[in-house]
């Protein structure tokens, strides 16, 4: 009996000098993110509140100036996620990369006006100036272009003025009443709804038009294959803190109150409706769709051609990560 009482003694200084798990000890997920993007507002809420070491990982995040600097970290081993859309996934996939793509957001953009504009339809914008964020291959102003010709006949790249640019250059021009139209990313679209003007139509409701499931999400956590199998379920790990992190946005205000700084709002109105769209913009909880997701590739493929989706004509097997 006294050794079995002195066994415990030992055990339980063990425990005590040892104590729980320290975050050292878990899996590191490297995030590469836009220093500015909106998917630091997920990631500060799944560090402020634990969510990554509560679901077995420890998520160490590094900023960068642009888009293009987080997918060279990701292709180079310096990060183990970016955040990027599927599309640029297929082509990877297609082209023999081992990239695997994780649900985080659906948010699209749309084509806004300045107020007073008396346009109802896209076919009120033939002879017009329309700003684009991105280039001639953003996919919201393709997906735009395929609406235009079901609805209208119309062919609105032809029947348009273009101006490409970056987004806040798009959002600065428009607001100055230097466009006729824009399009813009979903929350500089917030910005410019808070600072007067219209929505004509959303991404959402043309895509919906042409057939396709706006639920299925644009962008996601991409990884490697090889980081995976490194470490068994962490791309699920990665999904579950996502998922608690989006709940927690989704359902209390006060948990918005922290990000307030990094959302950089001008206004009260600014912050109302960019904390609105970012909600709308969740996707249903589970996996992605995979025949809604084909369908919307094909699509692509059409209007977007090879300098779009290069090789992946069709999903490529493997695309989406299994998760639940």
């Amino acid at each position: 009996m006294a050794n079995a009482f002195g066994r415990l003694a030992l055990t339980l200084v063990a425990a005590l000098w040892l104590g729980p798990a320290s975050a050292e000890d878990l899996p590191r997920i490297r995030a590469a993110v836009l220093q500015i993007g909106t998917v630091n507002w997920e990631l500060d809420t799944i560090t402020r509140n634990g969510f990554d070491t509560d679901n077995g990982f420890e998520l160490f995040i590094q900023s960068f100036a642009d888009n293009g600097a987080t997918r060279v970290a990701l292709e180079g081993g310096e990060a183990d996620i970016a955040v990027i859309d599927w599309i640029w996934v297929a082509r990877q996939r297609a082209a023999g990369k081992e990239y695997v793509f994780i649900p985080y957001s659906k948010a699209v953009g749309g084509l806004v006006l300045p107020d007073g504009s008396p346009a109802q339809s896209l076919k009120d914008m033939a002879g017009k100036k329309i700003g684009i964020a991105g280039g001639p291959l953003d996919k919201s102003w393709l997906i735009l272009r395929g609406f235009a010709a079901q609805e209208y006949d119309m062919d609105l790249a032809g029947e348009t003025e273009q101006v490409f640019g970056a987004p806040p250059l798009i959002y600065k021009t428009a607001l100055q009443g230097e466009t006729d139209g824009a399009i813009n990313y979903w929350h500089f679209l917030a910005k410019m709804k808070a600072g007067g003007m219209r929505e004509l139509i959303s991404v959402s409701d043309a895509a919906h038009a042409l057939g396709l499931d706006p639920d299925v999400p644009i962008l996601g956590y991409v990884m490697k294959e090889s980081f995976i199998a490194q470490h068994p379920g962490i791309a699920q790990q990665l999904y579950d803190a996502s998922r608690a992190a989006k709940d927690l946005l989704a359902s209390d205000d006060a948990a918005w109150e922290p990000l307030r700084d990094r959302m950089n709002a001008g206004s009260d109105a600014e912050f109302e409706l960019l904390r609105q769209d970012f909600r709308a913009g969740i996707p249903p909880a589970g996996p992605v769709d995979s025949d809604a997701a084909d369908r919307f590739l094909r699509l692509m493929a059409e209007l977007g051609g090879e300098d779009l989706v290069g090789a992946a004509r069709t999903l490529p097997d493997g695309l989406f990560a299994d998760v639940k």
